[in-house]
């Protein structure tokens, strides 16, 4: 399909913001899609298009929160082919119900993940900690569900995985965020390659997404890595409401 270079260099520039908000908070597809679909792409063409510019976003962010040392090598060689995989069995389950019968629960869901982060602080210095093997168990866990959920629906993910990773597994609000990454990337990954094999890529469109996404995610991590909690609480906090928003709009139209 061809779009007018104008159009293309406007969908970077969003894909660019959408990476650097993703990168902190995940939400990123709130601006992409709805860009994409405004562009004149299909449907069956949005999704695939846009995962193809997202995993460089994502894998962008990854690469620079490691770089910072924020991830956790025992708990990412767990999170990564888990997220993978429940990618996967998300997109398969697509085929079986339609994703539009979660919108009213995923809403109850943003409003709750909005007050637990609007009130969580980060743990306190020497606070009891799960035993490793307890936790690695309950980070694969979420990354199984999380990433299933990206395949099957998506909206939120990044948000949810910084929620549950502070509330489950006792994260600081930076620190979730660096490993929401190591799913995110995986599940973006996974779906990509899903929607490749279908033919559902529009790589004239994705590619200058991808480079517009992959600074976005860069320097949305970097500022992540400098601002701390206090910044990514913030950015969490503002695509939780944005979200709901859309939701809500999605629900009563």
């Amino acid at each position: 399909m061809e779009l007018p270079l104008t159009t293309i260099a406007a969908l970077t520039g969003v894909a660019f913001v959408a990476g650097l908000i993703d990168a902190i908070a995940g939400g990123g597809g709130l601006l992409t899609v709805p860009a994409l679909l405004t562009a004149g792409l299909p449907p069956h063409l949005v999704f695939g298009t846009n995962k193809g510019s997202a995993v460089f976003g994502s894998g962008a962010a990854f690469w620079r929160f490691a770089r910072a040392g924020l991830i956790d090598g025992p708990r990412a060689r767990w999170l990564f082919p888990l997220g993978f995989l429940g990618s996967l069995l998300g997109a398969g389950l697509v085929l079986l119900v339609k994703p539009e019968v979660l919108k009213p629960l995923v809403l109850v869901l943003l409003v709750v993940a909005g007050v637990v982060v609007a009130f969580v602080r980060p743990p306190a210095e020497g606070a009891a900690r799960p035993p490793l093997t307890h936790a690695l168990l309950k980070a694969g866990g979420l990354a199984l569900v999380i990433g299933a959920y990206d395949g099957f629906f998506g909206p939120g993910t990044g948000t949810f995985l910084i929620i549950t990773f502070v509330t489950l597994l006792h994260l600081s609000l930076q620190q979730a965020t660096a490993n929401a990454k190591v799913v995110n990337f995986a599940s973006n990954l996974a779906a990509m390659l899903l929607f490749v094999s279908q033919g559902l890529v529009v790589w004239k469109v994705s590619l200058p997404m991808a480079v517009g996404q992959f600074v976005g995610g860069t320097l949305g991590a970097q500022l992540a890595v400098k601002g701390g909690d206090r910044l990514v609480r913030r950015v969490v906090l503002g695509v939780v409401l944005a979200l709901v928003a859309r939701l809500g709009y999605d629900l009563s139209s």
